[in-house]
């Protein structure tokens, strides 16, 4: 009898060894895919705000709309350029807003396409080839040929556009077939600048 519980014993001993080794060596073998579908997604990243181009000479002196639009979308370049993404950035103004040109250039295209007003600018002195900047829904007040200096008015932001899905304008920013981040052209003085404030005054004059 005791001979046969010992047997047993080192039986139950060898057995677990086996499974244990087995195991290991199942697990060694997954993929990180597997080892990633076993364990459930991987919390997402949190990734930051893109940062201005360095290529992009910060040569603007003024924002398109307003004095400090607010920002609904930023730049999302995307992975492949056919992937999806948003090339550009979208500003909140109010419809009949004036869109004013950012830098001096010449108006290389005014008109629409799908139904949409478009204004294009290729920027003075950014190299051959130049530096495109672009502005939707904009009823044109402008036209191709058309020299403009930085603040011209290049036409009206027109109303009913379901880009944002409320009123907004569309700033694109190419060179050639490259999409770039617009905002890169803001020098940082003007792209942090914070609205301005009235003091109150203190005191009395004499």
């Amino acid at each position: 009898m005791r001979a046969k519980r010992c047997v047993r014993t080192w039986l139950g001993l060898l057995l677990g060894m086996t499974v244990t080794v087995l195991g290991a060596t199942a697990v060694g073998a997954l993929t990180p895919s597997a080892l990633a579908r076993a364990n459930g997604p991987a919390p997402p990243s949190a990734a930051g705000p893109p940062v201005p181009d360095a290529t992009v000479p910060p040569l603007a002196r003024l924002w398109p709309v307003g004095l400090r639009p607010s920002v609904l979308r930023g730049w999302d370049p995307p992975a492949t350029p056919y992937a999806r993404g948003h090339r550009g950035v979208d500003l909140a103004a109010p419809p009949g807003a004036p869109v004013r040109s950012v830098a001096a250039g010449r108006v290389s295209f005014a008109g629409r396409v799908a139904g949409r007003g478009v204004v294009a600018v290729e920027l003075t002195g950014t190299g051959a080839p130049p530096l495109r900047t672009t502005f939707t829904p904009v009823r044109a007040t402008v036209h191709e040929g058309d020299e403009v200096t930085a603040g011209e008015v290049l036409g009206t932001l027109e109303p009913g556009d379901a880009h944002c899905g409320t009123p907004c304008l569309h700033w694109g920013l190419r060179r050639d077939r490259t999409y770039l981040n617009p905002l890169s052209l803001l020098p940082p003085w003007l792209l942090h600048r914070d609205p301005s404030r009235l003091l109150p005054v203190t005191s009395a004059l004499p």
